[in-house]
């Protein structure tokens, strides 16, 4: 995953509200857009913007469930986040291996 692909996933969860958002729907599984403002500090319009742009950054989903609209995270744009951080996490740790390699050839 390139920094251009991740920036909207990281952009997206970098609002406290769509965090919030998504905290829940991982914890509680797919949600209305009411179950979910009954639980924001937000109103029920604000919570659909907010899953717009979740879902517009790749990490949710909505369907038409009767009258309802049913929201759920989709894995698939957190895991390519996840995909993302890893990598950032190896070249951290390749860099730190290499200065480390380097403070002991000079010691």
């Amino acid at each position: 995953m390139r920094a251009a692909s991740a920036a909207p996933v990281f952009a997206a969860l970098g609002d406290d509200t769509r965090l919030a958002i998504v905290a829940r729907l991982s914890a509680r599984g797919p949600q209305s857009i009411t179950e979910l403002a009954d639980a924001a500090p937000v109103t029920r319009q604000a919570v659909r913007k907010h899953l717009r742009a979740l879902e517009e950054a790749g990490l949710a989903a909505g369907r038409r469930v009767g009258r309802e609209h049913i929201w759920e995270l989709r894995r698939t744009g957190l895991a390519d986040a996840q995909r993302y951080l890893d990598e950032i996490s190896a070249q951290w740790d390749a860099a730190i291996e290499r200065l480390r390699r380097m403070v002991e050839e000079e010691a």
